[in-house]
Parts: C-alpha cells; sequence; structure tokens
C-alpha cells in the first residue's frame, strides 16, 4: 500500500511517497519511504498574489507520484498536504490570502486521481511531536519486530528531535520532569505505552526568518544608511537589496522604518565572527521568565535529557561544517569555533571551497552561529549533553521530518493500544523451522550412535 504527503514547507514543498506491504496489520513498523520529490520554486505561501499558481507548482511531483505508485492502487492511496510556518505566517499577516492560497492547492490535488484527505495547516506544536513520532518510529524506540515474528516493546528511551526550518524551530522531548506550562505538554499512548512530552515552536527562528530579522538589526543599528556594514558576510562580498525584501514578513514588520520600501541600501561583508555572534544573541531575548527554567522569550523548557536528533537546516549546517570546512562538531566549542572560521573566511575562499553552494554561502556563518547559540544558550546543552545529538539527515533510507508522524496518525497506524500479542505468521515458521532442526539433530545424533555401536561390535 501506498501513501503521499507533501509538506509544504517556508521555503519549498516536498513530496513523500511512503509504502508499506498490503497486509499490514495496524500494530506493525514496515512503513518506508518509496520515492520523493523536490517541487521547484518557493514554497506556497510565496504565492499569495497569484493563488492558482500555488497549485500548479505541485503538477510535476504530483505526475511523478503517478508512475512511482501503480495504477491500480491509486484510487485507494491517501494524499495529505501538511503546511508549516510560511502558511502560519501568512495566515497571521493575510487570511484571505493564506485560504485562497490552501484552496488553490486543494483543487489541484482533488483533479488527481488519488485519495485526498485533506490540505492544512499545522500548528507549531503538532508540526514539533510528528517529527518526534517519524524519528521514533523509523528508529523502533516505540515497537520492534522480534526474531521470531513477534512484536516487542523495547527497553531503549525516545529520542529528542529537533527541528530547524525556514520560518520555525522545534525542539521536543520525553520528559519525566514537571511541564510548567501545559500549552507545552503532549500527552501521548502508542502501542499501549504512554509518553509525557515537552514540546514548543519557535515562530520567526526558521533560517530564513533569522537572516531576515538579523539583517533588520543591523539596518535598524545603522539608521539605514546607503552603506551598511554585515559582520556575518564574508569580506568581499557585497548585495544590493531593497526595505521590502526585508520588511516583507510578519517576523520583521514592528521593525519597519517610516522610509519608503523601495529604498535600496547596499549591504557590505565584513566577516567578523564576535561582532556577528553579539548581533544574532540580540535575536534572543534570555530576561525574562515567569517559570523555573526558560528556553528564551519567556518559554518554559525542562533540562533537556537523552539523546537528541537535530534534522533540516541543522543537518544541513554541521554538515557543511564537517565537509566543506573540514571541522568536527563534537563539542559546544568546536560550532562555536567553526562558526568564527567561517566567518573569518573571505567570500573568494569560500566560493572556492562550494561553488555549488553559491547562494546559501554568504549566510553559512550567520547560521552557524545562529545553531550555537540556540542549542548551548536557548536550548541549554553543554559539554556532557551536547554530544548526545546526532544531526542526521535519515534514518535508513528514511527522510526525517513530520511527514510520516503526520501520515502514521491520520491513517490511525499507530494504535494506542498494545499490539495483539499472538504472534505473527513469520513466528509459526519459525517453530516449525526449529521443530525440523530439532528432530534433524536428533535424528542424526541417534543414526550416529547406532552406527558408531555397530562399528564397535563388529571390531569385537
Amino acid at each position: 500500500q501506498y501513501g503521499i504527503v507533501l509538506d509544504a514547507g517556508s521555503s519549498h514543498t516536498a513530496m513523500f511517497v511512503y509504502k508499506w506491504p498490503a497486509d499490514k496489520e495496524n500494530d506493525t513498523g514496515v512503513v518506508s519511504e518509496h520515492s520523493m520529490c523536490d517541487v521547484e520554486g518557493p514554497g506556497i505561501s510565496s504565492y499569495s498574489s497569484s493563488p492558482p499558481a500555488a497549485g500548479t507548482s505541485l503538477v510535476h511531483c504530483l505526475d511523478q507520484a503517478l508512475s512511482d505508485v501503480p495504477k491500480e492502487k491509486h484510487a485507494g492511496t491517501p494524499l495529505y498536504l501538511g503546511a508549516t510556518a510560511g502558511m502560519r505566517l501568512l495566515n497571521i499577516a493575510n487570511p484571505q490570502a493564506s485560504d485562497a492560497v490552501l484552496s488553490a492547492v486543494t483543487a489541484t490535488l482533488k483533479s488527481y486521481p488519488f485519495s485526498f484527505r485533506g490540505a492544512k495547516i499545522l500548528s507549531g506544536e503538532e508540526e514539533g511531536v510528528f517529527g518526534w513520532v517519524t524519528a521514533n518510529y523509523l528508529l523502533e524506540n516505540f515497537i520492534k519486530r522480534g526474531w521470531l515474528g513477534e512484536w516487542i516493546q523495547p527497553q531503549k528511551k525516545t529520542l529528542g528531535a529537533m527541528d530547524f526550518g525556514g520560518a520555525s524551530t522545534q525542539i521536543t522531548f520525553e520528559t519525566k520532569d514537571t511541564i510548567e506550562d501545559p500549552g507545552n505538554e503532549v500527552m501521548l499512548k502508542l502501542y499501549g505505552q504512554a509518553y509525557k512530552v515537552y514540546t514548543h515552536s519557535f515562530l520567526c527562528y526558521g533560517r530564513d526568518q533569522v537572516l531576515k530579522r538579523l539583517l533588520s538589526k543591523l539596518l535598524q543599528a545603522e539608521s539605514y544608511r546607503a552603506t551598511v556594514p554585515h559582520p556575518c558576510w564574508p569580506t568581499g562580498y557585497r548585495k544590493s537589496l531593497s526595505l521590502s525584501s526585508v520588511y516583507d514578513s510578519p517576523c520583521t514588520e514592528k521593525e519597519k522604518p517610516s522610509l519608503a520600501l523601495n529604498t535600496t541600501v547596499t549591504v557590505v561583508g565584513t566577516g567578523n565572527g564576535s561582532l556577528c555572534a553579539l548581533h544574532v544573541s540580540k535575536l534572543f531575548d534570555f530576561s525574562t521568565c515567569s517559570f523555573s527554567h526558560c528556553s528564551f522569550d519567556g518559554i518554559f523548557q525542562p533540562e533537556v535529557s537523552g539523546n537528541f536528533i537535530a534534522f533540516s537546516a541543522f543537518f544541513y549546517t554541521v554538515d557543511f561544517i564537517q565537509t566543506v570546512m573540514g571541522r568536527p562538531v563534537r563539542l559546544p566549542s568546536d560550532l562555536k569555533d567553526a562558526a568564527e572560521t567561517i566567518c573569518a573566511t573571505s567570500w573568494s575562499e569560500l566560493l572556492q571551497k562550494a561553488p555549488h553552494l553559491e547562494k546559501r554561502l554568504p549566510d553559512y556563518c550567520a547560521v552557524s552561529m545562529f545553531v550555537y547559540l540556540l542549542t548551548v544558550k536557548g536550548y541549554r546543552f553543554n559539554n556532557h549533553s551536547f554530544p548526545n545529538i546526532a544531526f542526521q539527515k535519515k534514518a535508513g533510507e528514511t527522510s526525517i521530518g513530520w511527514a510520516l508522524g503526520y501520515m502514521l496518525n491520520l491513517t490511525n497506524m499507530i494504535p494506542a493500544e498494545k499490539p495483539s500479542s499472538h504472534k505473527s505468521m513469520l513466528y509459526n515458521y519459525w517453530v516449525i523451522l526449529i521443530l525440523l532442526f530439532v528432530v534433524t539433530t536428533l535424528t542424526s545424533l541417534v543414526t550416529a550412535v547406532c552406527l558408531l555401536r555397530r562399528s564397535k561390535s563388529l571390531a569385537i
């Protein structure tokens, strides 16, 4: 059987086609990624002025799904679209445009022969929890098949999940601590096990919005002069941009200047790591907390515990540090040192190292510094807990993100109750094989003993 989920993120849309055996019971754990497709162009939220184009943008990938899923399975294949922080922001700024975009993509999705089950905007908490479910499901932390074919609940702890998208970032983990803010607590019952999970989604703390907010702070600090220095951009890099490209988001709207938004400023990279860190740290508010513990912006967070998996832009940032810059990332200090090294590397050197990443290269200094400050100062990982973070894109051959957890939830593939205690058919085959092995071994032993006795009597 097959299922399709379109992950409509703030910067782009990805389509995932999942598959599982047709005779799958509800209590098995064998869903895997069959294929995926990256939709060309930006995320659907960027089509607010021409909603029909949002639907049209999905056609190429949906056409691919027609061939990825066997024709006879089309009608029974559930199709979902989930939109995340980009559409959450559009919904805040312009609810009518948000509705129009969702209507346009719905019309396109309905025109395909799959079983369309809805297009909706996920809350930040849903995004965080479904990402956590995906990671732990794929790593068989909820349930796994034993070697006799029976279902076993492994006695290992769940992993925390950290997602870093274009417009928001999420942290989700199981905790025994009291969750002081009820808005951050989610109680889940999966396969008969209860899980108390802490989750929070920080809107405007995704990669693209962080870069806009940082630019806004720098422009503000320099009173919107014609030329503005950028300590997080490499030396030798400069760019002219209009104020409208910085202030076109609810994340920067409050800082919008009284100047005409078609005003152009030239931003010049100065490659200063310590000054970059200072400006990036101003994006967080560590001054207020009405709970016993806070991460930042007055948000309650219990102490991080156990192992974590960090995916999306967390993975891409650390992968850049390790593969392009050749720096290991084992401790917080490694991340900080690597960020400073990127900041100190000139534009021409960066281009030489990674010409294929030209579009994103100017921002790796700021984003690396942000990831360092978010994990260490924000989430309070330290030398002891930071090494417990695995920066990963996939588990096996399946991408980690909220999409699979979302589908598993909506198709009820993870039951609340414990799996049925009966053994699967596989178990019966194992029993027969073991009995045959025992009988064969005993027969061989008896035959060997008889032959030995016979040879002894003949010798006498």
